[in-house]
């Protein structure tokens, strides 16, 4: 079983995996949105980060990276296994159309898998739901788990995007809206690629109790 997985997140800087081939495109008709809870990574079951994922809307594309995984059963079920730990707050596998630049009338791929989740409170423990930037700000400013801290997913996603020519607008305003939270201003990306690290470790997900924003951080200087 040959799979294509495409990521719009984490996995654009750190996909984790060990994959055959990766590709640079867009799906359409989604748009990348951070209305998801994290509780084991990024975030806490007490003080949730937020990370993105992704909401139907017609016209929309949402900018990522395909990776290919073959090479035999054992070595894709082992890949199709981390993804599935990593993204376990992820309720859904849709399978979408992947273009290239250039032409987005011709699928370069069909049948790639996106993780999703289902943007329903009652029925999707992990769902958000939409808030107004600045509250968005202040939880992303302030989550931190064992991953390391929500600010840090947002602006590495932020650099990433950059680093591949394809910035995504409210990656740019909610990072720019976190640096005033924590203070920090004058940031400038460069164009170093991205280095994250190989796992992320995984803990059993609880139930999200009610999200307290805890006090801010002393501001920081944020590398460029």
């Amino acid at each position: 079983m040959v799979f294509w997985v495409f990521g719009y997140g984490s996995l654009v800087w750190n996909p984790g995996f060990d994959y055959d081939e990766k590709m640079l495109g867009f799906i359409k008709d989604y748009r990348r949105v951070f209305d998801l809870a994290c509780i084991d990574h990024r975030g806490t079951p007490e003080n949730p980060a937020r990370t993105c994922t992704l909401e139907e809307k017609e016209g929309e594309i949402c900018w990522g990276v395909a990776y290919c995984v073959r090479g035999g059963p054992e070595k894709e079920k082992l890949a199709m296994q981390y993804l599935e730990r990593r993204e376990c707050e992820y309720d859904q596998k849709t399978l979408v159309n992947f273009y290239k630049e250039g032409d987005s009338l011709h699928p370069a791929l069909t049948g790639v898998i996106v993780f999703t989740s289902t943007p329903d409170k009652e029925n999707n423990i992990y769902y958000l739901g939409p808030a107004p930037l600045e509250d968005m700000a202040r939880q992303i400013a302030t989550a931190n788990g064992p991953c390391g801290n929500n600010r840090d997913y947002l602006f590495l996603l932020e650099k990433a995007m950059h680093n591949l020519g394809h910035e995504d607008d409210l990656v740019i305003e909610l990072a720019n809206e976190v640096r005033k939270v924590l203070g920090v201003v004058n940031v400038v990306l460069n164009e170093k690629k991205l280095v994250g690290p190989t796992q992320l470790p995984h803990q059993p997900h609880v139930p999200i109790p009610s999200l307290q924003l805890h006090p801010l951080p002393e501001p920081i200087a944020l590398d460029s």
